[in-house]
């Protein structure tokens, strides 16, 4: 009849399990502000004992409650999966299977910022260094200039070929160079703080570097009208100068921040402990743009368990200004630019700081030891925390949110945690986070076992360099959770299998969804559970195996390590 409400139509009919496949393909966005935390004691060694109970959290001042809590420590697990028998007689168990790397290291260094004095002792200790890494141990060599990197690998020759090629690459033309010689930090004070003291500095060097009449009191006449002319052009050429110094390092500055996203990115691909080094003078990030880039970087970082060290490429350094670029002749401009000097020299070491603290990683700085710094920012603290809180009625309008943490511990002597963090401007959805949820597990090496959840592989040797790998996830669906709706038991398992090389690169990722509506006596029969095949195409050699299954009824994880050997 018009205007009445349906009766709600029981497909009886309706398959009792149905699947569909899709590319694992994933976008992560931010659903749980992380918080990494380092707790050092009196001697500067890493505390692993405390407790959730022990930690403090504000968010703007406020106290939070920590909903997520874990203790991290140094190394990593080792996962293997038993192989089923194959029906061909070209098919066979996985011989031998490698053990998971233990770590993967991405060494990024900062050839646009990095002066050659400097990069030459860099390059001296970073070959030393790589005589250090394990058999276990990936490396690869990346640069902000994007020249000369290398992906993951575990070849110490063609690691140190990369190192060796290094070379500086600046967009800014050396110092020394310009008139004025404005540094992006005086720029800066010109261009966007309105500093009348940077910019009468400026006007002052570009009146003695250009030869221009120098304003004088008690003038008059066509002197005073040189002079005055004079000024004008110094302050016009000061200002000009200032503007294209900060075009050139805004761009340098998202363009380095942009090369870290993208190393973040690469190395979250991997199944292990990871690291990411950054070798740097340090630089600014004074804009509000820059910033927001940062907080997104390490909300990734966080997210993928990445951690962040730096290494000051500067060593041991001086604030008493840059004696390469000599004296101008002028005690109060000398005084100046040192002082600008100083300032920005002190400031190129905050981002660093940033990006350590924020993601629980080793600043080395300082410190001419360079053999020392990269033994350190290239291994894990022995123990840090993560933190999780959920903001209350957080608004998504991209504000910065200021954290501290504090540790009820009167044996603490230092506590280093994430500064910060900017809300993201649109809120997410329970789709996405799920999704986001499987993303983390897939590319993380922890084992989950919420769901009863079993990892088993084959292989069939389609020809003498082909075959046909599979992946089989058996579900014991007696132990899971199931809703009733209109006589049918429903739940949807996620099962998704992905596919590394030996080096952790990532290959190949499939996403089957397993719907089920299954009724009581079908369920009854699957006493053996059921099994989710996934087929790869694959070439001779090792490979490591990921399996991540969810649930959508009781929102569970489980996720299975493997590894196989194809001969």
């Amino acid at each position: 009849m018009p205007g009445q409400t349906p009766a709600p139509v029981h497909q009886e009919n309706a398959p009792e399990i149905s699947s569909r496949d899709s590319a694992a393909t994933f976008q992560a966005k931010v659903n749980l502000v992380m918080v990494p935390v380092i707790v050092r004691d009196r001697e500067g060694h890493a505390i692993g004992n405390l407790r959730q109970e022990d930690f403090q959290l504000f968010d703007k001042g406020k106290p939070q409650a920590i909903t997520k809590f874990s203790v991290e420590k140094a190394g990593g697990r080792v996962g293997t999966a038993s192989s089923a028998a194959g029906s061909k007689a070209e098919s066979g168990e996985a011989p031998n299977a490698a053990a998971l790397p233990d770590r993967y290291v991405a060494y990024v260094f900062d050839d646009l910022h990095i002066e050659m004095g400097d990069l030459i002792q860099v390059k001296t200790a970073a070959q030393h260094h790589l005589t250090t890494l394990t058999e276990s141990d990936r490396a690869a060599v990346l640069t902000t200039s994007g020249q000369g990197d290398l992906d993951f690998t575990d070849d110490r020759e063609k690691l140190r070929q990369a190192i060796a090629k290094l070379m500086p690459r600046p967009l800014n033309l050396p110092r020394g160079t310009n008139c004025p010689d404005l540094s992006y930090y005086q720029a800066d004070r010109i261009q966007n703080k309105n500093d009348q003291q940077a910019l009468n500095a400026a006007i002052q060097e570009v009146t003695l570097c250009a030869s221009l009449p120098q304003q004088q009191s008690g003038g008059t006449g066509a002197q005073s009208s040189g002079q005055s002319a004079g000024a004008t052009i110094a302050r016009s050429l000061a200002t000009s100068a200032a503007m294209q110094v900060v075009s050139v390092g805004e761009h340098d500055t998202l363009l380095t921040l942009g090369v870290l996203e993208d190393a973040v990115r690469r190395i979250s691909a991997m199944p292990g402990q990871r690291v990411m080094v950054l070798v740097s003078p340090g630089f600014l990030t004074p804009d509000s743009m820059a910033l927001e880039r940062i907080t997104d970087l390490l909300n990734r970082a966080t997210r993928s368990n990445v951690i962040i060290s730096a290494l000051d490429a500067r060593g041991l350094y001086t604030t008493d200004g840059d004696a390469s670029q000599g004296s101008s002749g002028n005690a109060y401009l000398t005084r100046m630019k040192q002082q600008y000097d100083r300032d920005a020299a002190l400031a190129n070491e905050d981002v660093l700081a940033e990006l350590t603290d924020g993601t629980g990683g080793t600043f080395f700085h300082n410190n001419n030891d360079l053999q020392e710094g990269f033994r350190r920012v290239a291994n894990a603290p022995d123990f840090y925390y993560l933190l999780g809180f959920s903001p209350q009625n957080l608004k998504p309008d991209g504000s910065f949110h200021k954290l501290k943490v504090t540790v009820k511990n009167p044996a603490v002597a230092q506590v280093q945690a994430r500064r910060g963090y900017y809300v993201a401007k649109h809120a997410e959805s329970e789709t996405e986070m799920a999704k986001n949820e499987i993303q983390d597990a897939l590319f993380s090496r922890e084992e989950m076992h919420d769901l009863p959840v079993e990892l088993h592989t084959q292989f069939f040797k389609t020809g003498a360099v082909d075959a046909k790998l599979t992946v089989l996830a058996h579900v014991d669906v007696q132990h899971i959770r199931f809703d009733k709706v209109d006589g049918r038991n429903r739940n949807e398992l996620t099962v998704v299998s992905a596919l590394f090389d030996r080096n952790g690169n990532f290959i190949s990722g499939q996403q089957k969804v397993l719907q089920m509506r299954l009724r009581d006596e079908t369920l009854g029969k699957l006493s053996s559970g059921i099994t989710v095949r996934t087929t790869f195409d694959a070439k001779p050699g090792g490979y490591f195996i990921r399996l991540v299954v969810r649930d959508t009824s009781g929102q569970m994880m489980a996720a299975e390590n493997g590894a196989v050997e194809i001969p």
